[in-house]
């Protein structure tokens, strides 16, 4: 989703000269302007949880164990529409699935102790994983990635807290119109990410296929019709490449 920085020689990090290094201070900088930026809309996620109708418990547990926000709103969105339990944590697996494919690349970036991978593994997410590969080396990649890593968890958790408390202060969200809080904070973090017109394409047909299954099916299951537009833009995207190679061989002939 985000271009991986150039691969240096061995040894000498990701962006190989030792000159590039990029001051401390300044990665811990731009790691807490996206940590704190991104932690305060764990408050959206616990108004949009308590009004789905979970406990302060249940909801703070969300944020403490599974902390990937999409996954977490897939799931109390889900719920808070009529889902199956079932149904709406299989769409939250498979929006957090992502994570999986970014651990295998900081794995390599990162270069961890191997006793300090199951503590790194629990902060893998999509902006911990776009701060440390913005880095220009490894020593600044890990700085970045621990420190966006636990602004944002101790952040997120807290703000979480409070947007749950609040949710229980205030009574019926909806009739504030704060049910609608969770879906423009996933859309906020969403829409910077669509980069390419590939992206697009997926996201828009994901749009489609999620809005226009929503009346037909339960609830949760629109989610999961939505995922099979990565495949889909792909198989068209391979289609169309084999189909120009075709027409370029025909042409030199």
């Amino acid at each position: 989703m985000r271009e991986d920085p150039p691969a240096g020689p061995a040894g000498s990090g990701p962006a190989g000269a030792a000159g590039a290094r990029k001051p401390d201070s300044a990665v811990v900088r731009d790691a807490l302007g996206v940590g704190i930026a991104v932690g305060l809309s764990g408050f959206a996620f616990g108004v949009t949880s308590a009004g789905a109708g979970l406990t302060l418990l249940q909801t703070c547990a969300l944020s403490l164990l599974v902390f990937t926000g999409a996954s977490q709103f897939a799931l109390v969105g889900a719920l808070a529409g009529g889902g199956n339990p079932f149904t709406a944590a299989a769409g939250a697996f498979f929006l957090g699935t992502r994570n999986a494919f970014y651990g295998l690349r900081l794995s390599q970036l990162l270069a961890l102790p191997r006793s300090a991978k199951p503590f790194a593994a629990q902060w893998v997410i999509d902006e911990t994983t776009a701060v440390a590969l913005a880095q220009p080396d490894r020593r600044s990649a890990r700085i970045g990635f621990t420190v966006t890593g636990l602004t944002l968890y101790v952040l997120w958790n807290l703000t979480t807290l409070l947007g749950a408390l609040g949710a229980e202060a205030i009574g019926d969200t909806a009739a504030w119109g704060l049910d609608a809080a969770g879906p423009a904070v996933f859309l906020a973090l969403l829409a910077p990410m669509l980069r390419t017109a590939t992206e697009r394409a997926t996201a828009g047909i994901a749009v489609v296929l999620g809005l226009g299954l929503l009346p037909v099916l339960p609830a949760g299951v629109p989610v999961l019709v939505a995922a099979l537009a990565a495949p889909a833009v792909l198989w068209f995207q391979g289609r169309r490449a084999r189909q120009e190679r075709a027409t370029d061989e025909e042409a030199t002939r």
